[in-house]
């Protein structure tokens, strides 16, 4: 097999967002485009040479094409193997969990997450790092550098390989390995859960559930685990075929996206339990019987719980949150005597946390927790918690959220998302609220008085690095606060995500609705920032 080396030209758009290179299918498809972004990520590693690299994705439309454009490389760029999933498969924690079991020098994730498939969608490719996490900043931008100026990628002269037959082959040097995408992480998943104990919930013929694996991913592993592990019945698996569309749906677990399973869990006889998962098996929705959990209220749920599994029942390190998560769970920490930290959005920022043993458990508002046991957030990792806990308590998920309330107070929380909005003009919206910062406080709207307001900078307690303009905050004197950010996981337009929180500690005001409850701060986020002005929208495209 002969290395060739082509000649090519940059494309000026691929800097790496949130979670990697997220563009259009027909962007990836373009001559170089796909093979020019992954030199670049070779291009800007050190020492790989006979090492290995895991490869695999959330088997979306172009998925297959992409694992052989990327074996080709790898062999030709000089990694002795490549780990990848069976048919090119891997969610994205069973991603991290590899890497991190087998010591590879790093991964490559093919995903948009959460985002629509097929020709007409989204298309994805991140790259981690040995720890199992994003890469980092400096890395991402050293690929942005990299795919700005170069001028060949190398490959090999071969056909594709069999990516459905488990076993090793070879490409030129290079050994490739076709695995079971699902075993390692099952094997992680009974380390941490007791599954004997969910086993005899699920077949005590009191309980119930529904799992929605959205046609994504997360199937194959909803069948080996619940079914195959814990005894539910097929039927308590809907949508557990992948498919390279997602079943023409949007795999994003949210009371919009995910109406189908909100139906069935909200109907007169729906089951005691219901979750979901996204695209790449990375977030995670928790439902009761008629009672939805807010991805904030999960985490501080499972911190407050963690001693009651076998993984964490030494206790937790600390807790990790995103800026726009509620404070919730900071409750917990308080409680507990643990620390807390708050983040920017994007799951490589917990990395260097989990490395340092100073956090256990980490959460986004937008429906992913994870914690120390890889380096990605883990949607069906939440799902067995939760069961996990259910099946000690032996309370309905809706006595579990009331009761943490009862303790702990309510942080009632939502997020109003615009969705593809023109990003002209929600580019306009942050900066005029930027420029606001500095003036707010002090400022009265109704009952509300501004105690603070900012533009959220980080700087990491490990490596000190600073990352700067992470979301405009304002923070009300009774602990209220709202948050608007520009989100970085979209692929057209722009998607602007409007935070809204408020604390209730006292028990007979612990049961409204959220956006009752919430109905003033909305009207004064709209007041501020001229929200419907600016987007041209009357209302949220979703509201969670």
């Amino acid at each position: 097999m002969n290395t060739i080396v082509k000649n090519t030209t940059p494309f000026p758009d691929q800097k790496p967002g949130t979670s990697g290179l997220r563009k259009k299918v027909n962007v990836f498809q373009q001559a170089g485009y796909l093979e020019n972004f992954v030199q670049s990520i070779f291009d800007s590693l050190d020492d790989f040479s006979g090492k290995t690299l895991v490869l695999g994705g959330d088997g979306r439309f172009y998925n297959r094409h992409a694992a052989q454009v990327i074996l080709r490389m790898a062999a030709a760029n000089g990694f002795g193997k490549v780990l990848v999933g069976r048919g090119g498969l891997l969610s994205t924690p069973a991603a991290s969990c590899v890497i991190r079991k087998h010591q590879a020098f790093g991964g490559i994730i093919l995903s948009a997450s959460h985002n629509p498939a097929g020709p007409d969608g989204d298309f994805g490719i991140k790259y981690n790092t040995g720890n199992g996490g994003p890469a980092p900043e400096k890395i991402t931008d050293a690929i942005y550098a990299k795919s700005l100026s170069i001028s060949r990628y190398r490959t090999l002269d071969t056909q594709d390989i069999d990516l459905d037959l488990i076993g090793e082959t070879r490409l030129g040097d290079m050994r490739v390995e076709i695995i079971d995408p699902v075993a390692d992480y099952t094997e992680l998943m009974q380390e941490l859960f007791d599954f004997d104990r969910i086993h005899a919930l699920i077949n005590s013929g009191l309980f119930n559930m529904c799992f929605d694996a959205m046609h994504a991913i997360t199937g194959p592993y909803a069948v080996e685990i619940f079914e195959q592990r814990l005894g539910v019945t097929p039927d308590a698996l809907i949508n557990a075929e992948p498919k390279e569309d997602f079943g023409g749906g949007h795999p994003d677990p949210n009371l919009v996206y995910a109406k189908q399973l909100v139906d069935i869990m909200f109907a007169s006889n729906g089951p005691d339990f219901g979750a979901a998962s996204d695209g790449d098996g990375d977030r995670n929705m928790i439902l009761g019987h008629q009672c939805f959990i807010t991805p904030s209220d999960s985490l501080a749920v499972l911190a407050a719980n963690a001693h009651l599994t076998p993984g964490y029942k030494q206790g937790l390190a600390g807790i990790a949150r995103s800026m726009p998560t509620s404070q919730a769970a900071d409750r917990v920490a308080e409680r507990l005597g643990i620390e807390m930290f708050e983040t920017p959005t994007g799951w490589k920022f917990f990395g260097n946390l989990l490395d340092a043993g100073r956090a256990t458990l980490c959460g986004e508002e937008s429906f992913g927790s994870g914690s120390s046991h890889i380096r990605e957030k883990d949607g069906l990792w939440a799902v067995l918690f939760w069961l996990n806990l259910l099946a000690v308590h032996k309370l309905s998920v809706r006595d579990i959220i009331t009761r943490h309330w009862a303790s702990f107070g309510r942080n009632y929380y939502s997020r109003h998302d615009y969705e593809g909005v023109n990003a002209d003009g929600a580019g306009e919206l942050m900066e005029k609220l930027r420029n606001l910062t500095g003036n707010l406080k002090g400022k009265r709207y109704g009952d509300y008085e501004v105690a603070f307001s900012d533009d959220f900078s980080y700087t990491d307690p490990i490596d000190h690095s600073v990352s700067e303009h992470q979301g405009i905050r304002i923070g009300f004197t009774d602990g209220s606060r709202m948050v608007f950010r520009l989100s970085g996981t979209g692929t057209e337009g722009a998607t602007l995500r409007v935070y809204l929180e408020r604390y209730e500690g006292d028990t007979a005001k612990q049961l409204l609705d959220a956006q009752d409850a919430l109905a003033d701060l909305i009207r004064i986020a709209d007041d501020i920032a001229q929200v419907r002005h600016y987007t041209g929208r009357d209302a949220p495209t979703v509201i969670t």
